[in-house]
């Protein structure tokens, strides 16, 4: 059984709280993508990254001095949104860092696939970018089915935590013999389920540190996940979406 995850666009340095434990699997691909990435004015970056010019020029320094080899930072350790917050990575207990570096995987515009150990530099790259690499129209074209073969395993369990800009790397691939189970984190509004998006945030890093603390193997157990407020609703949910409402 596997975990998918999104990235998160703010990242940061920090190589002496866990040591790497090797390089992307796709280190190849991500270095296709930095020449093109360096090849690329401010302007391209800029409107590619859709961002202000003091994030653009924090990164295009950043995309000049790309080293993909040097001063690495764990995966795990290198997001810093909300779902990594409330993952809280940094306090897990060393069985917690096995079941994830094992189970979990950080689906990525630059790097593709990432296990939580894997040595990474800061970069910015949303997949959903118009990045037109070694000739495709997007980064969707670009990782293919890259990003399926990699994250489905002998079980064809998938539990999706990621948003749908990077669940339909996977989604796109799946086969009848795969299940993959997407968990809403919701409320009832007028009746709808309806996700608010930090909340669901919240709630997905939540869900991971819930499941690394019990070192679950079986999609079943994820329906006791009470935490945030969240209950699960078997009413509500089906085989291939889990419904937890607060």
């Amino acid at each position: 059984m596997k975990i998918m995850i999104s990235p998160a666009k703010k990242m940061n340095r920090n190589t002496d709280s866990l040591e790497t434990q090797g390089l992307p699997i796709y280190i190849k691909e991500t270095e296709i993508i930095k020449t093109w990435m360096q090849s690329q004015s401010f302007d391209n970056l800029k409107k590619l990254w859709n961002c202000n010019d003091k994030i653009a020029e924090q990164n295009f320094e950043r995309v000049k001095a790309f080293d993909l080899y040097n001063n690495l930072t764990p995966a795990i350790l290198s997001y810093e949104g909300i779902q990594y917050q409330y993952m809280a990575p940094t306090v897990f207990e060393s069985k917690m860092l096995c079941y994830v570096q094992e189970h979990l995987r950080i689906l990525s515009g630059f790097y593709g696939v990432l296990k939580p150990m894997d040595g990474i530099i800061p970069y910015r790259l949303e997949m959903q970018a118009k990045a037109a690499v070694a000739g495709c129209r997007d980064l969707y074209a670009y990782w293919g089915t890259k990003l399926y073969d990699e994250v489905m395993d002998t079980s064809h369990i998938v539990i999706n935590l990621a948003s749908k800009e990077y669940s339909r790397c996977i989604e796109k691939y799946l086969t009848e013999e795969d299940i993959c189970i997407t968990c809403v984190f919701a409320e009832l509004v007028d009746g709808k389920v309806t996700q608010k998006g930090t909340y669901a945030k919240m709630a997905r890093g939540e869900m991971v540190r819930f499941m690394a603390e019990r070192e679950i193997e079986n999609p079943e157990e994820i329906k006791t996940f009470d935490r945030q407020g969240y209950v699960f609703r078997e009413d509500l949910s089906n085989d291939k979406e889990y419904i937890f409402l607060k």
